[in-house]
């Protein structure tokens, strides 16, 4: 047997000296090792304008489903357009106010977008949007969670355009459906998937998807093919002897497949989009789906983006500012300044020549 050579040895050494007089103890102290007071004193301005930057979305049920970012004194915002489907059914809630109602202006499915305008709700604090064009790998960044709370964390991979794989509704279809059925039956619905949060079920007969009959599975699928995650449709089904409808909020196809079985690994969820963008920051914040649509800042409290997708527990998505913002700002000018109506024209017309009375 070869003995380990002196240089090894001496490593060997090294190593495990400290274990012989007990366990390896770190310098810091365990308040020093989280993001507690002493680490974030420094941010403590920073995390005062990330509160007035953002501002919390909740649905009907007074559930937080988006964070707005905004960008216009007059309380116009930005958010994930794929999480908010019906944006006028939903409230905003900022600061210690009452939660306020919302009027939609304008959906861009792309980049995954919608600009709207808080009703009666002035001197908002907009952000300072500049280019991430010269964001540096390893670079600390911060954004608001749950419209309020500072998250840090790094610039974590380089920037890079999305791949898309469409859309899905999340259930297993029987591929032999009696004709006598005239529709396509459910055999299984994945956890956590937008036909599950919907309410259909094993065994229900899909009869319609978006205005269209299906009658084998192969419909169904060239359906939601042509659909963007995000989306929402109507299905009427059967169950039992009772036909109904409801309204299904499609998801990209790689989010429920990777967790049909309703494994949470991003502790927390993961977003209903989050792939076919055109470019994305990558992050490591910690935070979840409903801090989406809120901004992502550097250390001097600019917005080199707004956060479009939670993927997993370790990576968010952010989409660049020189993305979006050019846009965004030609919307607010037409919402601000709409185009006056023109004139209406008279139309010129030949004098009648004069009728001889008739009785």
């Amino acid at each position: 047997m070869k003995r380990p050579s002196k240089s090894a040895w001496l490593f060997l050494t090294l190593c495990l000296a400290p274990l012989a007089h007990g366990e390896l103890h770190a310098p810091l102290k365990p308040e020093e090792l989280t993001n507690g007071t002493q680490t974030l004193a420094p941010l403590a301005n920073l995390q005062k304008q990330v509160a007035q930057n953002a501002a919390l979305l909740l649905d009907k049920k007074g559930k937080a489903v988006a964070t707005a970012t905004w960008v216009g004194d007059e309380g116009y915002f930005i958010t994930k357009a794929s999480e908010v489907s019906r944006l006028e059914e939903c409230s905003l809630q900022w600061g210690a106010g009452p939660a306020v109602k919302i009027r939609e202006i304008r959906r861009d499915s792309r980049d995954d977008l919608v600009l709207a305008q808080a009703i009666n709700v002035k001197g908002v604090r907009s952000v300072e949007f500049i280019t991430a064009k010269d964001l540096d790998y390893g670079q600390w960044l911060v954004a608001p969670a749950k419209a309020a709370e500072l998250k840090m964390g790094v610039f974590s991979a380089q920037k890079r355009p999305i791949k898309g794989y469409g859309a899905a509704i999340g259930v297993r279809m029987d591929d032999k459906t009696p004709a006598e059925l005239k529709g396509v039956r459910i055999i299984g619905v994945a956890e956590d998937s937008p036909a599950a949060s919907a309410g259909l079920q094993a065994n229900d007969i899909m009869l319609e998807l978006a205005g269209e009959s299906v009658g084998e599975f192969r419909r169904v699928n060239e359906i939601i093919s042509k659909k963007q995650p995000g989306e929402e449709i109507e299905v009427k089904f059967k169950r039992g002897d009772k036909e109904d409808h409801l309204y299904v909020r499609l998801a990209s196809r790689s989010r429920v497949l990777s967790n049909w079985d309703g494994e949470d690994f991003a502790n927390g969820g993961i977003s209903i989009r989050t792939d076919n963008f055109a470019e994305v920051i990558q992050h490591d914040l910690p935070l979840n789906p409903a801090d989406m649509g809120g901004p992502l800042l550097d250390l001097q409290g600019r917005a080199v983006g707004v956060n479009i997708a939670r993927v997993d527990r370790v990576t968010t998505f952010a989409l660049p500012s020189e993305i979006f913002w050019p846009k965004i700002q030609k919307w607010l000018e037409v919402d601000r300044h709409p185009p006056k109506a023109l004139p209406a024209k008279s139309e010129k017309t030949e004098p009648t020549p004069e009728q001889p009375p008739q009785s």
